[in-house]
């Protein structure tokens, strides 16, 4: 029996007005385990599909599979084992750090000792432990996406979905998101982003899917992809000769 697709997006499509499709036919699958990367040009169709996979975006063609429920029939099912972190993480900004963390802890329903310490735990990773009693408000860019981040791992999901996770993260902040990628897809978890930077990609994700004018042109592992180039060569020339 083969293994169940922790994210598993098969025909989908999103057309705009005038009969612009800004995703066209999109096929993909993410097992646990993966890293996979989403690569394109801006307006490729990355964040259109990524917002369908998290149920931000309703969709009429095709179907979305989150750990075997349909993103369509049974939203809440795969809203509990999905984390979201968009590229501008909008917060409440009249809460306090740790009052928003406690807000996201409730919705999810985690117990107070599990959010005690996964708060400590990640708070202390990212260094803002110190600032969680200040308002959102007051905490620039990068804390913010610090917070966002923090949010979307308090309930131990199965599947991490980011958008340009890097944007905004000075190095240690990032270094830090890619252990924490490596440490949840170490035990069962997987992460599907989009990025632009084509060298961090090529040195965490074990799986790539490019995605060009709404089209996918590859998906599979990173060393399909690249057949010993870099993966910006590879890139550029599955480009250039679509």
């Amino acid at each position: 029996m083969s293994e169940q697709a922790m994210l598993d997006i098969r025909n989908y499509s999103k057309t705009y007005g005038e009969g612009k499709k800004a995703a066209d036919n999109v096929s993909l699958s993410v097992m646990s385990g993966d890293i996979y990367g989403f690569i394109g040009h801006n307006g490729a169709g990355k964040s259109t599909t990524i917002r369908a996979v998290v149920g931000v975006l309703d969709f009429t063609e095709g179907e979305i599979y989150i750990d075997g429920h349909s993103v369509k029939d049974d939203p809440l099912a795969c809203k509990r084992v999905t984390a979201y972190i968009p590229d501008n993480p909008d917060l409440y900004e009249n809460l306090t750090g740790i009052q928003y963390l406690n807000f996201i802890a409730d919705v999810f329903g985690i117990s107070a000792e599990e959010r005690e310490e996964r708060i400590r735990k990640y708070t202390d990773l990212f260094e803002i432990t110190d600032a969680l009693g200040d308002l959102i408000g007051s905490y620039s860019h990068g804390m913010k996406q610090k917070v966002a981040i923090i949010s979307a791992l308090i309930h131990n999901p199965r599947l991490l979905v980011l958008d340009e996770p890097f944007v905004g993260l000075d190095p240690k902040a990032a270094f830090t998101l890619k252990e924490i990628m490596h440490e949840m897809c170490g035990n069962g978890a997987a992460v599907f982003f989009s990025t632009h930077v084509l060298d961090v990609a090529e040195k965490l994700c074990n799986k790539v899917a490019i995605i060009k004018q709404g089209r996918i042109l590859f998906s599979g592992t990173m060393e399909e992809f690249t057949e010993g180039h870099t993966l910006e060569e590879a890139f550029l020339e599955a480009d250039n000769g679509e």
